[in-house]
């Protein structure tokens, strides 16, 4: 199965809040024929938007494709929290790799942050503060609390308030949530907003973008020969590629598709909230929770609710959005029972075995970074940075993140369909009965 194309129309948004609320780019057009470029980079996402604009910055002739629209996946359509840390916490790094590599990881998320409210603020895209992590059990808002701790001692991190149920209550708006945190160094932001922002940046570099052009296969040339990037429109003649293309890119390169496994999310968008429901969220902050199956969930500048959540065992998307995501949001919100959903939407994002990302180089003159994990808009945004300093020879960045080893789903490419089905259910169930 394309997910580039089974659930969505060719050329088309979702039709989500964000495209719907905001003034979209004007078409790039497809690929025509032959072109040649220093650096092709497959996928118009948050990591090769970024990989193509630092790489123009930096002098190089960048050609960036795309089968569908800029920010079409999951960069046009996620929740929009821009994370502090890796997708696993820092604990389960120290025990991993030693607390030297978990404090290197660190500070390259928190160089992530930076670079994302960094291209956001050069973007005109505003950025709020505050992102809560909700607790459901006694056990595990004690964790939070000693994480907080830890960050501030050993990581000069000093930005989370640990919260009880009452102090979580009053921030939320609901009871639903033992306690928890609020990240104050975390942030959230229009997601679709962004990764035009950034193309706006990338063709003011002199990035060359083409979209519904979709790639079929990569002929890598030698150390010093030119890779072939082979088109349905065109082709592309390179000295380097970068594969960007996340939960969408197929099979491009096997090794790559083998850890890398597209998961699907939806989210809802709620009438405009008016004065309504002051209680809910009234700092403005957003909020992720502890399920597996994570909710997610956040007031938009018109005072939406954007909540994202629920879970399906196939690539197919449900016919009723809305009624697979209304009970998790009534879970956490029941006053807005009668409150109307006027948007749903779904889309795929790229999950490994251990939630963190996989970097690699496919080939001597190719590289590869995706499997964010449902922690992406920094970490991808700094991807795309990576990369583009590893090809211009500073690769200290790229190398730390592709050490820390991603392991092949069993069974490879073929089996994943399948036990991604019974993973979902399982996962799903622990979920509704709390554990």
């Amino acid at each position: 199965m394309k997910l580039l194309y089974a659930n969505d129309r060719r050329g088309e948004y979702p039709p989500s809040v964000y495209a719907q609320t905001i003034d979209l780019l004007d078409r790039f057009p497809p690929l025509k024929g032959e072109t040649s470029a220093d650096v092709a980079v497959v996928g118009a996402g948050y990591t090769g938007l970024s990989a193509a604009l630092h790489l123009a910055r930096a002098g190089r002739d960048v050609v960036l494709v795309d089968a569908q629209r800029v920010g079409f996946g999951a960069s046009g359509r996620n929740g929009g929290q821009i994370g502090s840390g890796q997708r696993q916490e820092v604990d389960w790094l120290e025990r991993q790799f030693g607390r030297p590599t978990a404090r290197r990881l660190w500070d390259l998320a928190e160089d992530a942050k930076a670079l994302t409210r960094a291209l956001a603020a050069e973007s005109g895209v505003p950025v709020r503060d505050g992102v809560a992590h909700a607790c459901r059990s006694a056990s595990e808002v004690d964790h939070s609390a000693r994480m907080a701790a830890h960050l501030a001692a050993y990581y000069e991190y000093d930005r989370v308030q640990p919260l009880d149920r009452d102090a979580m209550a009053a921030h939320l708006g609901s009871a639903a949530y033992a306690g928890g945190d609020l990240d104050r160094g975390a942030a959230h932001v229009q997601p679709l907003s962004l990764a035009l922002g950034m193309a706006r940046l990338a063709v003011a570099a002199g990035v060359r973008i083409h979209e519904g052009t979709h790639v079929h296969r990569i002929e890598h040339g030698s150390a010093t020969g030119k890779s072939r990037v082979l088109c349905d429109t065109g082709r592309i003649l390179c000295d380097q590629v970068i594969l960007a293309g996340n939960g969408y890119q197929g099979r491009l390169d096997g090794k790559v598709a083998a850890r890398v496994m597209p998961i699907n999310n939806y989210i809802v968008a709620t009438t405009p909230l008016g004065d309504d429901f002051p209680e809910i969220l009234p700092q403005r902050i957003a909020v992720a929770d502890t399920k597996f199956v994570v909710n997610y969930w956040r007031l938009d500048d018109d005072r939406r609710l954007i909540f994202g959540g629920g879970e399906t065992a196939t690539y197919r998307f449900p016919r009723d959005i809305a009624a697979l995501v209304r009970p998790h949001l009534l879970s956490v919100y029941p006053q807005l029972r009668d409150v109307a959903i006027t948007h749903a939407w779904g889309g795929t994002l790229a999950i490994t075995m251990n939630r963190m990302p996989h970097f690699a180089r496919p080939a001597p003159n190719c590289l590869s970074a995706g499997g964010y994990s449902g922690h992406g808009v920094a970490l991808a945004t700094l991807a795309g940075r990576l990369m583009a300093d590893a090809v211009a020879g500073q690769s200290d960045g790229f190398d730390a993140m592709a050490a820390i080893p991603t392991r092949p789903f069993p069974g490879g490419t073929m089996l994943r369909s399948p036990l991604l089905v019974a993973g979902m259910a399982w996962y799903g169930l622990r979920d509704r009965l709390g554990f």
